[in-house]
């Protein structure tokens, strides 16, 4: 992508003429002069978008920051600014990445073919040389075997350029594990190794643009965790919400995806869904199995407690956006620990 369709691109998110943008930035300046919140340009970007109020899971992670914190970590910052204002951009220059590791090894493939014809070229001209051991006429072997010499340097350079070549590929292949397992790392909860929540609500809002027919939404809630932790400490909580993602990841049909929604709180994302039996169905196993775990004691093996979650499903219907999803999955959840725990709703 060109400087110019980038700049273009970025710029599609601020369609507001100078009376709209100056009315949007008389919102955000005073809301960042409340929360201490130093004037740069990230900073302008997320609170002007949160002025705009078409990111309603931007606002709610920039509310819940500004809470939690006496200062706006960078930290936070760049992660918001980097999964709501820039992502598209970032996208592109994954898919430029892609298109220039494919340049290169097509440059190989097509290097190695010529090394190999330039061996055979020169295998040719070997023989031609044998045939022409008694030659009638004197100049011809002296012209092939200096043809042949000339063969051999250019192969030898090629030679040499391929093998830098492949010198190349390798620290590429090597850029791009790394570029690969540190874009996993942005997309998964560190604990749990399911999704995190900002990439849970991307791909909730790209299934519901795309097929919102076929889209269920599960949300589990592990039962009472506060007192684990309260009693046991944090060290087997965490260990608990380890195993839940860990029955999550391998209890997942095509097509579905599972979160880390919050806390100890998680969320599935069923595709190709038609109805909410099978949701259910769904979920009801996953109750069973998180049922199931017994959290031992490292060293002894001591049983310390079972695990229990409630659970509350939603179909989606034309029309739903991720908030009104997300509030009917939550409602049914809520209705599920009001009824006793340990059930789906």
């Amino acid at each position: 992508m060109s400087q110019s369709e980038t700049r273009a691109t970025a710029l599609a998110l601020y369609p507001e003429d100078s009376r709209e943008a100056a009315a949007l930035l008389k919102q955000a300046v005073p809301l960042m002069v409340r929360h201490n919140i130093p004037p740069n340009p990230v900073h302008y970007a997320l609170w002007y978008t949160y002025s705009k109020g078409q990111e309603p899971e931007l606002n709610r992670q920039l509310e819940r920051v500004v809470k939690d914190f006496d200062c706006f970590p960078p930290e936070s910052a760049s992660k918001l600014f980097r999964d709501y204002i820039i992502r598209d951009e970032l996208e592109d220059a994954r898919a430029g990445q892609q298109q220039a590791i494919n340049l290169v090894d097509d440059m190989a493939r097509d290097l190695s073919r010529s090394v190999n014809g330039s061996v055979s070229f020169q295998a040719s001209l070997g023989h031609c040389l044998e045939m022409l051991a008694e030659p009638a006429d004197q100049m011809l072997p002296l012209i092939l075997s200096e043809l042949q010499q000339s063969t051999q340097v250019m192969q030898d350079q090629q030679a040499l350029f391929l093998s830098q070549l492949h010198s190349a590929q390798n620290e590429i292949k090597s850029l791009r594990n790394k570029l690969e397992r540190a874009q996993l790392a942005a997309t998964l909860d560190g604990l749990t190794k399911v999704l995190n929540r900002a990439t849970f609500t991307r791909l909730l809002e790209r299934a519901l643009c795309n097929a919102p027919d076929g889209v269920a939404l599960v949300m589990l809630d592990i039962d009472h965790f506060k007192q684990f932790n309260d009693q046991y400490g944090h060290p087997l909580g965490d260990r608990v919400l380890e195993h839940v993602g860990q029955v999550l990841r391998n209890s997942l049909p095509a097509q579905a995806l599972a979160a880390r929604y919050g806390g100890e709180e998680f969320c599935v994302i069923l595709q190709n869904c038609p109805d909410t039996t099978i949701a259910h169905t769904f979920a009801e196993q996953l109750r069973l199995k998180i049922q199931s775990l017994r959290i031992k004691a490292r060293g002894t093996d001591e049983v310390l407690d079972t695990v229990t979650a409630s659970f509350g499903v939603a179909l989606a219907k034309t029309g739903d956006t991720v908030e009104s999803l997300l509030i009917r999955a939550d409602d049914a959840l809520y209705r599920a620990k009001r009824n006793g725990r340990n059930r789906v709703n």
